[in-house]
């Protein structure tokens, strides 16, 4: 049984009930400067709290037989409840920073109480563990979203954990880790669908506004406001990749007209073994056929023929579309989070481009779009993996995410409207 789901099923015990209730009642009334070293005082310290009731719930807490595995769970859900609460209000983000640091902060009193000596030293070294834990990140990677405007710098010596703003699809795989409570799940859902609408407004300006300055004369286009361009992209970049994700690209067809008409073709088919010969075809069309030729052709074919071979002579299902496309994200993107081998991607990256890469990629997702969350942990395993490599050494991934936002917010959103993007110069 795993961790997540012992935690999970286990009945909360008295003490840690009146752990949450305690901080649920003080974050009520008290400013984040006193709650901050409440926490200290309870959790680093471990001594001299303001209510010894609350100390001694923590004692029994620490004390119990499975509290190596629980404590990080407990601890969690506690900087949970004042993070919730900071994060509905704009002016107390810089807090939840804050609370952050104290968690690995070092504690400044000896403990003067010999009783409790050896139960200190058991809860100093589970907040220590605690910092080696997934929870810990993810409330790392939270502060960082909430403290820093979507504006970053440009320096290629800041880690890539720095650019997690930009990126919202990265949210629910990379701010929400196993025991977050559902308050938190459900704010982190909102953070997200905030940042994104966001974008996808900066993006609709700035195709309107480059769309208006191509069709004035030089002079009077000077007189246009200007709009950044919302993306890491250079312009002529962002407009390939708008023109790649919205316009006509194979015989005056966008990719979404492609992908109906397949799966219009897909229903007619008499076989699963039918359907992956035909995806073979829908896949390569898009691949620079030198490229194909050298190996990633077949390697696709062999990919697609290993894939539930015993389901050949099946009538083509749901089930069959999605774990085809999913073992395809897989093999295109990376497998496995603990091995996190990507030579397909980045050899796709080197030879056709991002943006060409992504357009592989959007046409699987609107095949079924139910893949669409899976291609997103294929990121979020990558951005793990690089997210403490210094943005210089991450270039081609920094690309390739940049292009993937493009790519889902155009062809995912309901309110963005970038019909005349093929009027771009």
């Amino acid at each position: 049984m795993s961790t997540w789901t012992t935690y999970r099923n286990r009945e909360i015990t008295q003490e840690e009930q009146r752990l949450y209730d305690h901080f649920l009642s003080r974050v009520q009334i008290e400013p984040p400067g006193q709650l901050i070293e409440r926490f200290r005082n309870l959790f680093i310290e471990g001594s001299a709290y303001p209510e010894p009731e609350i100390l001694s719930d923590l004692d029994t807490i620490v004390a119990a037989k499975d509290s190596g595995q629980d404590f990080k769970f407990v601890l969690n859900r506690c900087c949970h409840i004042l993070v919730n609460r900071w994060q509905a209000r704009p002016q107390s983000h810089i807090a939840i920073a804050a609370l952050i640091d104290v968690l690995a902060s070092a504690p400044t009193r000896p403990v003067t109480e010999y009783s409790r000596s050896r139960t200190v030293k058991h809860l100093r070294d589970l907040v220590r563990q605690f910092l080696e834990t997934e929870q810990y990140l993810t409330l790392q990677r939270l502060a960082r979203v909430l403290a820093q405007s979507i504006e970053v710098s440009s320096s290629d010596q800041s880690p890539l954990g720095s650019l997690i703003r930009r990126y919202p699809y990265l949210y629910e795989h990379c701010l929400v880790s196993e025991g977050s409570p559902d308050e938190h799940q459900e704010s982190v859902r909102q953070l997200q669908t905030q940042v994104q609408k966001q974008y996808e407004v900066d993006l609709s300006q700035y195709v309107t506004y480059q769309v208006r300055r191509s069709q004035l004369p030089e002079a009077s286009s000077r007189i246009i406001q200007p709009v950044k361009n919302p993306t890491l992209l250079d312009d002529r970049e962002l407009h390939f990749a708008l023109q790649q994700f919205v316009g006509k690209v194979e015989g005056g067809y966008t990719h979404q007209d492609i992908a109906r008409r397949f799966l219009s073709h897909s229903h007619q088919t008499q076989s699963f073994q039918e359907f992956k010969d035909d995806l073979y075809e829908y896949i390569t069309a898009s691949v620079d056929p030198e490229y194909g030729r050298r190996q990633f052709n077949n390697q696709l074919y062999n990919q697609l023929q290993n894939t539930l071979p015993a389901s050949n002579a099946h009538r083509l299902n749901d089930f069959l579309i999605v774990r085809t496309c999913s073992q395809l994200l897989n093999f295109l993107v990376v497998d496995n989070p603990q091995h996190p081998h990507h030579f397909i991607f980045v050899d796709l990256l080197s030879n056709i481009g991002p943006t060409l890469t992504t357009s592989l990629l959007l046409k699987i997702v609107l095949l079924c779009r139910k893949v669409k969350p899976y291609l997103e942990k294929r990121f979020s395993i990558l951005f793990n993996h690089y997210e403490s490599y210094t943005r210089d050494c991450v270039h081609w991934l920094i690309a390739a995410m940049e292009n993937l936002h493009v790519a889902l917010s155009t062809n995912f959103s309901t309110t963005i409207n970038l019909c005349f993007v093929n009027q771009l110069g």
